[in-house]
């Protein structure tokens, strides 16, 4: 059971493209990113929508529009990315099966329910210590280490095509308006 949706794997990904690195662009639309990583146009429009109503990705104006980090990728956690797509919910929701036990009869004792119950507490732990990895990893972490698994042509190439990709999208817009007007 999965409690880091898809959706965050697929925002990280593509939010790699965005960082400034060799292998990155300033700006690109969320189809081009989708199609570059593979991904469904529509889930990720919905993504960078929760993206950037979680400051993480602004959107850009203008004929190659699309969008950007809205601050330093050395500043944007996976922990930031995992709640801005997925919210802050919970690892574990404790379902108190310790004041449902069959010897109780009709109201468990006090001692069986005082405190936090102990499994939970366990979980509680297990969450605390996978936020703070999380908060200890920044997108530019992530993009250091695709790029040095990456060759040296990789970058360029996926900046050239971006790039290209923006510009079809701008020439495409300049020739329907000249038609129209």
């Amino acid at each position: 059971m999965s409690h880091i949706s898809t959706g965050v794997e697929y925002g990280l990904h593509c939010m790699l493209y965005l960082t400034r690195s060799d292998a990155a662009v300033d700006e690109a639309s969320v189809r081009d990113l989708a199609e570059l990583q593979g991904v469904p146009t529509e889930f990720l429009a919905k993504l960078f929508t929760k993206l950037a109503k979680g400051g993480l990705v602004a959107a850009t104006e203008g004929i190659k529009g699309g969008f950007r980090l809205a601050r330093p990728a050395n500043r944007i956690t996976v922990h930031d990315v995992v709640e801005a797509i997925d919210g802050d919910k919970a690892l574990f929701d404790c379902r108190e099966i310790r004041s449902r036990c069959a010897v109780f009869e009709d109201a468990p004792p006090t001692w069986a329910t005082r405190g936090v119950c102990s499994i939970h507490a366990v979980m509680q732990a297990a969450e605390r210590a996978m936020r703070a990895e999380l908060q200890q990893h920044t997108l530019a972490d992530l993009a250091q280490r695709t790029l040095e698994k990456a060759p040296a042509a990789y970058g360029p190439q996926v900046v050239q095509w971006l790039t290209d990709r923006a510009d079809h999208r701008a020439d495409s817009r300049r020739s329907d308006k000249s038609e129209r007007g």
